[in-house]
């Protein structure tokens, strides 16, 4: 018998549903043990036979992890006809373990099959993460060395790890299954994704940004984009230690930030610009009124007065939605002493742009960029796409008066990640913006395992705002902004 959590009747349905069930014991060893067809050959790498009555050892890992998958789909089917859901929501961890377990070696019993110890073990994880996770992907959820997952399809998973690509050996048992999970985590906040509406964005309990496209718009099987929350805020000092950028770096962002200079920071996909804008939200002081608008929450701040704010996209019927323009928007009204928005991507351009020249000193946003000068193209680019028929001097004039700083963040070949540029916006010279770097990341070679050598160097010019940052109290060294002397 088990305990409140088990249903009141339990199906023998199961029992039946995999011939397995006509043996009396079953070892999964000996069936994946059998010998099987040997594989058809390559022309150009003939490889040798196995002897009678021998499988390869590949051939026979990979039947066997089928095998296992196997019995974990019917072991889970006994598991929704067994469990008590209803209940489970006052379950505790150890007691839906415990209960997992139960139900899952009677079952095995029933249906004949022997398995080791760990294989039992394996198997009742697997099974837990089914019920009260993401299934497959939970244990890659908890590998904090991985930061971006990405799912081609149910039998191809690859994480990224140091800056790098590696396929995993984590599958879906199949796409059913795989849109089994993607159901489950939009259905927690509210969203839906079908053949009418094959593609969604969504963020996880922890905070991680998850993204999924299904068939027929994903051709081969469903994709999914997760990128992991940190739940560790890596701070100014964390990203000198790695070597992003230098303390002298370090100390022209803090007297930027706490005087109040309106800051972008610039870079490609995956180049560390959410990290950096949290980092530099770090100088901002605690006795500031703070907004944040994002499409996706990841901004972690720690003052202490911080309103936070999300947009939302529309239901079926196409209302509802809320961009990041209308929070932008409401956001002007709310008294905020900054404003920080996540991601300008749109027509939200034009008020981030307003609110950064009447009052709102300090703003701070990041964009899609590869370069300081790409970055206020993009911004001329993004206020053309709102539909505003402005002259492109006053355009120019409205972008070189709001903004201050560029910060640019690249994710190098070798998979590091740089703060390659410090810019500032000096103002206009005629119809063009005048703009002076003040640091820079380096390059002068590889080494032989492809890691790139390159340092840190200021370019020489002095800082355009040295007088605003004495003002503020922020006397920075003169030495800060000399070059670098090559050895």
């Amino acid at each position: 018998m088990f305990s409140k959590y088990k249903k009141p009747t339990i199906s023998k349905d199961v029992a039946t549903a995999t011939p397995a069930a006509s043996n009396p014991k079953v070892n999964v060893a000996a069936i994946a043990a059998a010998p099987q067809q040997p594989a058809r050959q390559s022309m150009m790498k003939p490889k040798p036979s196995p002897r009678p009555g021998e499988v390869a050892p590949m051939d026979k890992d990979k039947r066997r992890k089928e095998r296992l998958g196997e019995i974990k789909l019917e072991l889970h089917k006994a598991l929704l006809d067994n469990l008590n859901l209803a209940a489970l929501e006052t379950a505790t961890e150890q007691e839906l373990k415990s209960e997992i377990n139960a139900i899952a070696n009677e079952t095995l019993e029933e249906m004949g099959i022997v398995l080791n110890r760990d294989e039992r073990q394996t198997l009742s994880q697997d099974l837990f993460f089914e019920v009260t996770g993401l299934g497959p992907l939970e244990t890659l959820l908890k590998d904090d060395t991985v930061n971006d997952i990405l799912v081609n399809g149910p039998q191809q998973i690859f994480v990224e790890r140091d800056g790098k690509l590696q396929l995993t050996d984590v599958t879906f048992k199949d796409e059913r299954h795989l849109l089994r999970i993607i159901d489950k985590i939009v259905s927690a906040v509210g969203r839906r994704v079908d053949e009418s509406n094959p593609y969604v964005d969504a963020r996880l309990a922890d905070g991680s940004r998850f993204n999924a496209m299904v068939p027929p718009i994903a051709v081969d099987g469903s994709l999914v984009s997760i990128r992991k929350f940190k739940k560790d805020k890596l701070g100014i000092e964390d990203l000198v230690n790695f070597g992003a950028f230098t303390e002298e770096m370090a100390a022209y962002l803090q007297a930027a930030v706490s005087t109040r200079l309106n800051v972008i920071v610039s870079g490609g996909t995956g180049s560390g610009k959410t990290t950096t804008l949290n980092a530099l939200s770090s100088f901002i002081d605690d006795s500031e009124r703070i907004l944040t608008i994002e499409d996706t929450a990841e901004l972690q701040l720690q003052q202490t007065h911080v309103g936070r704010m999300e947009s939302r996209p529309p239901n079926v019927e196409g209302r509802g939605g809320v961009s990041q323009r209308d929070c932008l928007k409401n956001a002007l009204r709310m008294r905020p002493d900054r404003i920080i928005v996540g991601e300008t991507r749109g027509e939200e351009v034009i008020d981030m742009l307003q609110a950064m020249n009447t009052g709102h000193d300090g703003s701070m946003t990041t964009i899609h960029a590869n370069s300081a000068r790409d970055g206020i193209s993009r911004l001329e680019n993004m206020i053309a796409m709102a539909g505003i028929d402005m002259p492109i001097k006053a355009m120019r004039s409205q972008i070189s008066s709001a903004v201050n700083l560029i910060v640019q963040a690249s994710r190098l070949q070798d998979g590091s990640r740089r703060m390659t540029s410090i810019t500032e916006i000096t103002g206009m010279e005629g119809d063009v913006i005048s703009m002076q770097e003040i640091f820079r990341y380096q390059r002068v070679g590889l080494t032989p395992d492809n890691k790139i050598i390159g340092h840190f160097t200021a370019t020489g010019v002095r800082s355009h705002f040295s007088e605003r940052f004495k003002l503020w109290g922020y006397d920075l060294p003169p030495a800060i902004f000399e070059p670098m002397v090559a050895e």
